[in-house]
């Protein structure tokens, strides 16, 4: 089977394959060009007599499950990565079938963390054919240089459950890492030694899988209460004795930038929601876990108070200082995917105004409707920016595929989205000609927020014309890049061959770049 073939040039003027690990694909057409068509995807219809009538789904081992749900060659295997660094499930699939010569595996994760980069080993052996989902660190380092056996495709959190609703990803098997059960597989993230907070994106898994098991490190008996895992859809239930490390799973330390040029980005991506009338009573904000993101929630709960008004929800990802929002009264609803820290997950348990949700209200496209549209303000990063505001969030100028997308492309749908970002990066400018990858089209990158100025997408002549009188540096983006180029240079293009080692889809599943192998 070929990793791909038949290139095109696709709307975003991307040369990418029509056809990927066997299957054909739809290459970008454009912002709200893509129509999807036929019916969602549906699992095969189980029964009640497969199961035990006293609801005890336990088995002894997780071999001995992954033996029952009929593991075998070329399947398809997902996990979620509500646990992060600290997963201690996700490998030991990969370790069991390898033990049984299992081969061409597909691991569908949500996303992957470097406690995964041991499943190296298994991508060389065959065992795994390729990943369908983010790779970092060492596992992007491998894909980068054509060493996958597949060719990767790498989604958004809301395309991947997209495509696993509209069925362009099978999963054969879903394990789901639950920090405390029941026998009959209901389960929830609240409780336990490795309480994680939510369990989101594992929606999407037990949904539509043929086969779905949960592994827990803390069985209590049925109810198990509230039910973030309903386990009229588990197969199997398995216990081991630690299916995490709690310091990895949140870090507890997320913590506000104290670098002096990043608390200036927060406090200028502040002051122009501010003056730009974004920040106001009953808006929808979404700032992220970084050091930048959250001095620039910090700045907002001040200029909320100072003006007595109060956001309506804080969405995506929660931290300790999101939750102080909430509780200091001047956020009304936190709408929660993932946890990121200690405090967070207290309050998933402890505040009925934290609200866990999934992915697909989140932020899946082939919905009727999702959040991120009524979303008033969005703070994203980037590794790479354009003069023509396409961003790039997956690989480094030197071509490296380090990070996944996770939910930016999602939240690019936003009323407006901005991205502080500093001017250059060790000594290399952020700002180029062209985007090493295209992640996100420039059309929805609202503004760019640098330690020399901020650049105001041409497209919105209405935030030209607030701010028109701002007491901020207001600059073009041609002026940004023009100065980064007179300090540091004009950053060199990554050395690149023509074949292609992973793909980069589109919130709409049509495919909007390709990957190049890196060349030393």
């Amino acid at each position: 089977m070929k990793k791909y073939d038949k290139l095109v040039k696709n709307a975003a003027g991307r040369i990418v394959p029509t056809e990927i690990n066997g299957k054909e694909v739809v290459p970008y057409k454009g912002l709200r060009q893509h129509r999807p068509n036929g019916k969602k995807y549906g699992p095969p219809i189980p029964t009640c007599i497969d199961y035990p009538d006293d609801g005890n789904k336990t088995l002894e081992s997780l071999a001995d499950a992954l033996k029952k749900c009929g593991l075998k060659d070329g399947m398809t295997i997902s996990t979620h990565h509500h646990l992060r660094d600290g997963d201690l499930v996700s490998n030991q699939i990969f370790d069991i079938a390898h033990e049984m010569g299992i081969k061409d595996l597909v691991w569908l994760p949500s996303a992957s963390f470097p406690c995964n980069d041991p499943l190296i080993k298994y991508l060389e052996d065959g065992t795994i054919n390729r990943i369908e989902g983010s790779m970092n660190g060492p596992l992007g380092k491998f894909t980068s240089a054509g060493k996958m056996s597949g060719l990767a495709v790498l989604r958004s959190h809301g395309g991947r459950v997209q495509a696993i609703q509209d069925g362009e990803v099978h999963i054969d098997i879903a394990v789901i890492a639950a920090p405390t059960a029941d026998p009959f597989g209901n389960a929830n993230a609240i409780y336990g030694q490795s309480a994680c907070g939510i369990l989101g994106y594992s929606l999407a898994d037990y949904m539509y899988a043929d086969k779905v098991i949960v592994v827990t490190d803390n069985l209590i008996p049925f109810p198990c209460m509230p039910m973030q895992i309903q386990g009229n859809y588990v197969d199997y239930v398995v216990v081991i004795d630690k299916i995490g490390i709690p310091e990895k799973i949140v870090s507890g330390t997320t913590q506000v930038t104290k670098s002096p040029d990043r608390l200036l980005l927060a406090e200028w991506t502040a002051k122009f929601c501010e003056e730009a009338g974004l920040l106001k009573d009953g808006c929808g904000i979404q700032t992220g876990a970084g050091g930048t993101s959250l001095a620039v929630g910090l700045y907002f709960e001040e200029m909320l108070k100072k003006t007595n008004q109060k956001a309506r929800f804080g969405f995506g990802g929660s931290t300790q200082y999101l939750v102080k929002m909430l509780e200091n009264g001047v956020l009304d609803y936190i709408l929660d995917a993932q946890s990121f820290d200690l405090e967070a997950v207290k309050s998933v348990r402890e505040n009925a105004n934290h609200i866990d949700l999934s992915v697909f209200q989140a932020y899946n496209y082939h919905s009727k409707g999702n959040y991120t549209s009524m979303t008033d303000i969005v703070i994203l990063g980037a590794t790479e920016i354009d003069v023509n505001f396409n961003g790039n969030v997956v690989t480094h100028s030197d071509g490296y595929l380090l990070h996944g997308i996770g939910g930016w492309q999602n939240c690019l749908h936003a009323k407006c989205t901005i991205i502080p970002v500093p001017l250059f990066r060790d000594r290399i400018p952020v700002i180029v000609d062209d985007v090493t990858t295209l992640c996100g089209p420039g059309e929805l990158i609202d503004v760019i927020v640098t330690e020399r100025g901020i650049a105001i997408n041409p497209k919105r002549t209405d935030l030209i014309e607030k701010m028109k009188n701002s007491s901020l540096p207001i600059r073009t983006i041609e002026e940004l890049k023009a100065e980064a180029e007179r300090i540091c240079g004009k950053a060199a293009k990554p050395k690149l061959s023509d074949e292609i080692v992973a793909v980069v889809k589109w919130v709409d599943g049509t495919v909007l770049d390709s990957i190049r192998k890196v060349e030393k």
